[in-house]
């Protein structure tokens, strides 16, 4: 059943925001892999995405032991049209549009296309957009592309809305594996405010505190991988951080709901007194 993009699309209506954690075949194994998949079976994300620039193990048999260990959907994060798995709920159908390298606006694609269409695997057309995260990145390597400079809000947002009416359904700012810094929050609300479709945001995202600052700037789903790597225990953090956004407003003393008359504000109240019970 082909429903990652609908979950996408209704928790951004209801202003849920998602989390995913971005785990790489050829980094996630060993140590790694055991602590990795131990967090994640205790503190769930709203989707696990498998892929890398450059892959050179298995997506296959680590996309079947994530399905046998935690419940949640895998999206293919593919770094070139060999990483595909028909064992994955969904594939984010990357085109680098922030680049003027033709081999990955389409030329990857047209390798994949008519494999990928005769699988049963959801394709979600992706808008990509490289963002400069103060580091070099293994993106911008691998595709001989320049990021857009950090300083350079309406060019991303052209890039985004240029995306959108080709088509795309989802826009992604990337900073980079491994970014000093995220996606500055002003790119990101500007882009959000400019474009009709979900919003993804990675790179360079390490603490809860600048995953709230993406969510709040617009962000709809942030994507975190590589202090997983090293710290697998952070995930907890990450995913109560999400599920608990936007409950602050609350006073942290009331027990209190009756002076509460909007659905959707109690709600909000009774998440805010099952994550005081989580402290």
């Amino acid at each position: 059943m082909k429903d990652t993009y609908k979950k996408i699309q209704v928790n951004r209506e209801k202003n849920n925001k998602m989390l995913a954690v971005l785990l790489d075949p050829d980094k996630c194994k060993g140590r790694v892999l055991s602590g990795t998949i131990a967090a994640l079976k205790s503190d769930v994300p709203d989707f696990i995405f498998v892929g890398g620039s450059h892959t050179e193990l298995s997506i296959d048999s680590l996309i079947d032991l994530l399905k046998e260990e935690v419940t949640t959907d895998i999206v293919l994060f593919p770094g070139n049209s060999s990483q595909v798995s028909t064992k994955a709920d969904a594939m984010l159908y990357l085109s680098l549009v922030s680049g003027r390298n033709a081999e990955f606006l389409i030329g990857q694609h047209v390798n994949s296309a008519v494999a990928i269409k005769k699988t049963e695997i959801e394709v979600i057309p992706t808008g990509y957009i490289l963002v400069d995260g103060d580091k070099p990145s293994s993106v911008e390597y691998m595709t001989n592309t320049r990021p857009i400079p950090r300083d350079k809000k309406e060019i991303a947002l052209s890039t985004a809305v240029a995306a959108e009416l080709l088509g795309m359904k989802i826009i992604y700012l990337e900073a980079g594996s491994g970014a000093n810094i995220p996606v500055p929050g002003e790119m990101i609300e500007y882009v959000s405010r400019g474009v009709d479709i979900p919003i993804i945001v990675g790179g360079g995202i390490k603490t809860a505190e600048q995953l709230t600052e993406a969510f709040e700037a617009g962000a709809d789903l942030v994507v975190v991988g590589n202090i997983l790597e090293l710290e697998p225990s952070r995930i907890k953090e990450l995913v109560h951080a999400t599920k608990y956004f936007g409950i602050e407003p609350y006073n942290e003393n009331s027990d209190d709901e009756d002076c509460i008359d909007n659905e959707e504000e109690i709600e909000k109240f009774k998440r805010y007194q099952s994550f005081k019970r989580t402290l």
